[in-house]
């Protein structure tokens, strides 16, 4: 059973989520929070398998939020899903969501279906990025130098390889789409990742996009 925490600041948006992903068998809501900071306090007692987290809500926001279970030992299993209302909020909040331990986006208005498939994508351990969602990220990196290239302490353990792919992970490249571009196998492709993420401890595939641009491993 995938275990949820809904956090959003609307009674009948959690109504709704909490029907939705009750209806599921291997699915089940286990609490509920209003605000930022229960929403926090309810990860830390019940650690649910993925969060499903609102980014407007009172107190701190859902990327506050998303930032202490992250930064919480304790919650390294715990994944954050976050619902955005419009694709403008996915602008101004994507980059220091995934900064901060995002494992993906949504919209709020995505598909039921969807959003399901979401929720076992990330309890997987898998992240939610699309193309567009990189995109996003590759478009905050150019505006300039608000977001200055900070090299990952570990990036010297990486090979040349390694390095490479980590560039094409965060170009929004998926194994397959490496493996064409590089003329080996998606076993390959998918082994070099994973051996970078740990190298460099990332939790996710979206954690590794961040690392890939604050270490200048993309291509402008």
């Amino acid at each position: 059973m995938i275990s949820v925490l809904i956090a959003d600041d609307q009674d009948v948006v959690r109504l709704g989520l909490r029907t939705l992903v009750d209806s599921e068998d291997d699915l089940g809501v286990v609490a509920e929070a209003a605000d930022g900071l229960t929403t926090v306090e309810l990860a830390r007692r019940h650690r649910p398998d993925v969060v499903l987290m609102d980014v407007r809500m009172p107190g701190i926001d859902g990327i506050e939020a998303t930032k202490r279970i992250g930064a919480d030992p304790a919650l390294s299993d715990v994944r954050v899903l976050v619902l955005v209302l419009t694709t403008f909020e996915l602008d101004e909040y994507v980059f220091d969501a995934l900064r901060n331990g995002a494992s993906g986006f949504l919209l709020k208005d995505t598909a039921p279906a969807e959003l399901l498939r979401a929720i076992r994508v990330v309890a997987a351990g898998e992240s939610l990025l699309s193309p567009s969602v990189t995109r996003r990220v590759v478009a905050e990196f150019s505006a300039g130098a608000s977001r200055p290239t900070k090299p990952h302490p570990q990036l010297h353990t990486l090979t040349e390889r390694e390095r490479e792919i980590v560039g094409l992970v965060g170009e929004g490249l998926s194994n397959d789409e490496i493996a064409a571009r590089l003329v080996v196998s998606p076993a390959t492709a998918r082994t070099h990742v994973s051996r970078a993420m740990i190298k460099l401890g990332a939790r996710d595939r979206a954690q590794l996009v961040v690392f890939a641009y604050q270490s200048g491993l993309v291509a402008g």
